[in-house]
């Protein structure tokens, strides 16, 4: 129970502080509300690239197996509403710097990765809708999920990085680095597992 406890408690503290410390930057002054809810959906969308591999990996008490790929499904259901948000609200108030970004023709360097994570983010759950009507093998799906996933965290958090706006340096760096770690962790674990599997001779429909 209490290393159920520490470990949540971590969690929400990895998500919590960022948050909280971006709350408090004096840079929200001078923004609209729109503007606001913008960056902090973007935040929130970082929050949850964090929290993926913590589920698929099986690392978080309780959401084990199969409770944690239907987690897994949710949460990433929610990135793609924070990631709506966040484009829906940059568009509000600036469309030149939005369609400049989404052209990736943005003099701004943290925009191109932004675009590119996010389109990532949207084909990983358009291909999960469309896995079973798609037949596509479980190989494949893995391959393809694990490619775009990089994508999705390469892309999230050098956008992340790179833009100096109301994320305080420190803790975003510690998001991105807990991102970039829990991601490492998950794809090794896993790789690791699907060939201990292989070798005592289950087969795809048994991993």
């Amino acid at each position: 129970m209490a290393r159920a406890t520490l470990i949540w408690a971590a969690l929400a503290a990895a998500i919590g502080v960022p948050i909280a410390a971006a709350a408090l930057s004096p840079q929200l002054e001078w923004r609209g509300p729109v503007y606001i809810l913008a960056g902090f959906a973007g935040i929130i969308a970082l929050g949850l690239v964090l929290v993926q591999p913590l589920l698929i990996g099986g690392y978080l008490p309780g959401l084990a197996a199969y409770r944690g790929r239907r987690a897994h499904h949710w949460v990433g259901g929610a990135l793609v509403v924070a990631i709506v948000v966040h484009v829906a609200g940059l568009w509000i108030t600036s469309p030149p710097d939005m369609i400049d970004a989404l052209l990736l023709t943005s003099p701004t360097p943290f925009s191109p990765f932004g675009v590119i994570a996010m389109w990532a983010i949207f084909a990983v759950a358009l291909l999960a809708l469309l896995r079973r009507r798609l037949r596509l093998r479980p190989r494949t799906w893995r391959l393809s999920h694990m490619v775009l996933a990089v994508v999705i965290v390469a892309g999230s958090v050098l956008h992340a990085i790179l833009i100096e706006g109301t994320m305080e340096t420190m803790t975003k760096a510690a998001l991105c680095v807990l991102v970039l770690a829990a991601t490492v962790k998950a794809m090794a674990d896993l790789q690791v597992w699907r060939k201990q599997a292989t070798s005592r001779g289950e087969g795809p429909a048994r991993q």
